[in-house]
């Protein structure tokens, strides 16, 4: 894996959120997006889980609780959808904590209730594995 590659990854998937945006508009609720976006990344061939069930350990124990990630593309990209009024702190620790537990090199965090995906719509994260990547 390399930048080069994951960013091309993350350009795709902002390319169909865009499109989304455009088709569908604003407004509406959060699973519509969802469902939209697998049907982008299908088209774009693009290999993604959704709803990954990420399972949580501590103490090298296996916890009855599960965190659910909305999309990971590529194996290498943590997406999380929202359609709310703006983001939140707790909606990026969120991606932050899920690209760590899944070892990803970049998540997004795209808020469809927004005018324009690219300029208030999207919020792009990054962390160490990215930053060691060639």
């Amino acid at each position: 894996m390399t930048k080069e590659a994951v960013d091309k990854v993350t350009y795709e998937l902002l390319g169909a959120a865009m499109n989304i945006h455009k088709t569908m508009g604003r407004g509406l609720m959060e699973s519509v997006y969802h469902e939209c976006m697998k049907v982008e990344l299908q088209k774009k061939k693009l290999e993604f889980h959704t709803e990954l069930s990420i399972p949580v350990f501590y103490d090298e124990k296996k916890l009855a609780v599960r965190f659910r990630c909305d999309l990971f593309v590529e194996n290498c990209l943590v997406v999380e959808l929202k359609a709310v009024s703006r983001f939140a702190v707790e909606h990026e620790a969120k991606v932050l904590n899920y690209m760590r537990l899944l070892e990803a090199p970049k998540g997004i965090l795209i808020n469809f209730n927004c005018g324009n995906i690219f300029r208030e719509g999207q919020k792009t994260l990054v962390n160490d594995i990215y930053a060691k990547l060639k």
